[in-house]
């Protein structure tokens, strides 16, 4: 199982009940504030953001540059974070890697603060 499923079924594998109804385990409020560290950065909300709402449900990281205000390198920086922690999914096509967010993984982590 490789590092990234291994994050995402934690918080996933969450399909009953709320925060108010079933009390979080060690594991799934560690898989959440690991959630809440990489969207605590306004930056990153941006991305989120910006991927999530994509008329084609996928950005290419070169169109995320401009919008943002930042360099390159930042960005890049940024979007690693999210894709670690199981937000967003990423596909290298040539030289360009395209971002997509993880609708699943975005559930769960909403239904858990419903």
């Amino acid at each position: 199982m490789s590092a990234k499923s291994a994050k995402t079924n934690s918080v996933t594998k969450v399909c009953c009940g709320t925060t108010r109804d079933v009390p979080l385990s060690e594991r799934d409020a560690e898989e959440l504030a690991a959630v809440f560290a990489a969207l605590s950065d306004p930056v990153r909300l941006r991305l989120l953001s910006i991927i999530s709402s994509a008329p084609d449900g996928e950005v290419c990281a070169c169109d995320l540059v401009t919008p943002i205000g930042k360099s390159q390198p930042t960005v890049s920086h940024h979007l690693k974070i999210l894709f670690e922690a199981g937000l967003v999914e990423r596909e290298k096509r040539g030289v360009w890697v395209w971002y997509s967010a993880t609708r699943e993984r975005l559930d769960a982590v909403a239904a858990r603060l419903r």
